[in-house]
């Protein structure tokens, strides 16, 4: 991308997510899921553009919301945040403890002797050892990190958690742990969770829909049962990204996406499609019935 290029990072991304519910927004690095994240709580670089509408239930849009109103009503309170690299976004002069204390303090109201107590069952809601507490963000794994942050994220007991890449560096039992945790904080709580994730076997254990993002887009979008079972993504790029699973046949999706900056006219995928044709190349799919491509 040259030096003052402007790209659209996401377009067209439509969806519904009910409380109870957990949608994965899945893909490979690179293709918009994080930008989507920054956008709905008004964390993306003061120079970008955004368009569109994203209603909370009680008809909040959050894409026109002011930063007084995101920062005093809606982070934290009322849209929670597990955020991608979570040890950039940890005080490194506080500790872990003072941490999670000042956000109890804030969002819970908590105050005197409960206070510790209630920080400690905010760490233990997401796997953090209470032997790490004392500890400041540099002395942290990335792992222990990832569940610091998670830990933070769940205090308030958000309406909606936007969960970006919860499960990174983590060994497989403290992924199931952070999912199931996920799930009971969603599902069981009556609480929304927008998981963006490249984990798709944690996609698979806690999301009730996929959506699958490729170049910017939402490509395909369907129930997770059908996604993961029969009769299977319909999508050459979503079918790909199942075939790269150990577990399945283990072969990665030949060839790499496009620069945003330079997507061509057809389908954005179509240079790695053993399926295109000319079609393809010249006319872009939109997403109808679920699914963005011609031969669907």
């Amino acid at each position: 991308m040259r030096a003052g290029q402007y790209v659209e990072a996401v377009t067209d991304a439509t969806f519904r997510l009910a409380a109870g519910e957990c949608l994965a927004l899945v893909g490979e690095s690179g293709c918009g899921k994080s930008v989507l994240a920054s956008a709905l709580l008004g964390l993306l670089p003061g120079n970008a553009e955004t368009a569109g509408a994203a209603r909370l239930s009680d008809g909040l849009d959050l894409m026109a919301a002011d930063e007084r109103t995101l920062a005093r009503t809606v982070r934290g309170r009322r849209v929670g945040l597990v955020p991608q690299s979570p040890a950039a976004h940890l005080t490194p002069v506080r500790t872990v403890r003072a941490q999670l204390e000042e956000t109890v303090r804030e969002l819970a109201g908590t105050r005197g002797t409960e206070l510790r107590a209630a920080a400690e069952a905010a760490a233990a809601r997401a796997a953090y050892p209470a032997g790490h507490l004392d500890r400041y963000p540099h002395e942290l794994s990335g792992g222990l990190a990832q569940r610091a942050a998670t830990a933070l994220a769940l205090v308030g007991d958000a309406p909606l958690l936007l969960a970006d890449e919860p499960t990174t560096g983590l060994d497989r039992d403290l992924v199931h742990r952070t999912v199931d945790e996920l799930r009971a904080h969603t599902r069981d709580a009556g609480r929304a969770l927008l998981m963006i994730t490249h984990d798709l076997a944690a996609a698979e254990r806690i999301a009730d829909t996929v959506a699958v993002m490729y170049a910017g887009r939402i490509v395909e979008l369907a129930p997770a049962a059908v996604f993961f079972g029969r009769p299977g993504p319909r999508h050459p790029y979503a079918r790909g990204l199942l075939d790269a699973l150990p577990e399945r046949a283990f072969v990665p999706v030949p060839g790499a996406p496009p620069a945003l900056g330079a997507l061509p006219a057809g389908c954005a995928f179509a240079a790695r499609c053993a399926r295109a044709d000319r079609t393809c190349r010249t006319e872009r799919p939109e997403l109808t019935e679920g699914v963005a491509c011609h031969h669907a």
